[in-house]
């Protein structure tokens, strides 16, 4: 029997308000690292892999409410921090007619931004640095102080000392930083500490430049960053891992209804693919294919039964 491989995502969730019209709005919730957790979940329990969620919570019927609908998903809630008093943070979706969104955040003093304060980093370590891949992107970055950031930074050591795969998204979002110079320094000290690299052509253009998705690969490969994929949007992904170097070409879609967390997936099921045991090309073909799921659905979140017909099975 195949071990059960144990998969740590980190981050933070939000309240999500979507807009149906312009004056009514359905509650949901979501988050990077939550939405990726969740699908890795979905996807990856057929292959033995455990999801586990750490973040921190308020004590609300609304922390309540998301509790609840991760257990029922199968998340791992044991590393979930309750703050007395506190909030989980807000953000409203606004899509417009071809299916990109725009956000407006109010998470200025979510518990989140504390989820490794008051000693909590140092009760965490073992679980973290135990878990067989750990997953993380430049939003949990920037809501964390300096202090949680060495901390986290310290558990990613210990991880990686211990045999685990480090998974880093670049997921850049220019208001949650105070300076580009301050995003390119802490993404700096994650990327150098990442095996699998999972960032955004358009995020890495407006950080560095980058030309080219091959230019990104090659300054990712030289910070140590075994395996790199870069995700191109409608235009698919490339892959660079060993000596090898792919273009995955997306799976074509007739009606993107809501982008949001095309790219959550599409890492969900990459991780879960090679956790799994399949290949570089053929785990970003499994991402571009729940991606391309994901987008004909409004929200972060979409029915499970929309995925009823995604399995790592029969990758090509």
């Amino acid at each position: 029997m195949t071990a059960v491989k144990h998969i740590v995502s980190i981050g933070e969730c939000m309240m999500e308000l979507r807009h149906r019209d312009e004056e009514n709005l359905t509650l949901g919730f979501g988050g990077d690292t939550l939405n990726t957790a969740l699908y890795l979940s979905r996807v990856g329990a057929a292959a033995g892999l455990r999801v586990s969620y750490l973040t921190a919570l308020g004590d609300d019927s609304y922390s309540d409410r998301m509790i609840a609908a991760w257990q029922a998903e199968g998340i791992d809630t044991g590393m979930v921090a309750r703050l007395p008093g506190r909030l989980p943070g807000l953000y409203i979706i606004r899509t417009n007619a071809a299916g990109e969104r725009s956000f407006s955040y109010f998470r200025a003093a979510a518990a989140a931004r504390d989820m490794l304060k008051d000693g909590r980093a140092d009760d965490l370590q073992d679980n973290v640095a135990a878990a067989d891949c750990i997953y993380l992107s430049a939003i949990t970055l920037s809501i964390l102080d300096d202090a949680q950031r060495r901390s986290l930074m310290a558990m990613l050591d210990d991880a990686r000392g211990r045999g685990a795969r480090v998974a880093f998204d670049s997921n850049y979002r220019p208001a949650g930083w105070p300076s580009v110079n301050d995003a390119r320094q802490w993404m700096l000290q994650a990327w150098r500490r990442a095996t699998i690299g999972l960032p955004t052509m358009d995020d890495e253009q407006r950080l560095y430049g980058d030309a080219t998705p091959e230019q990104c690969v090659a300054r990712l490969r030289a910070l140590g960053v075994a395996e790199v994929v870069v995700k191109l949007g409608a235009r698919g992904c490339y892959v660079s891992a060993g000596s090898k170097a792919e273009k995955v070409a997306a799976v074509a879609v007739v009606d993107a209804v809501d982008t949001t967390a095309a790219g959550d997936s599409f890492n969900a099921a990459y991780i879960a693919g090679r956790m799994a045991g399949l290949d570089p090309v053929a785990s970003a073909g499994k991402g571009n294919e729940l991606a391309a799921i994901v987008v004909q659905h409004p929200g972060a979140i979409i029915p499970r039964a929309a995925m009823a017909g995604f399995s790592l099975a029969g990758a090509k």
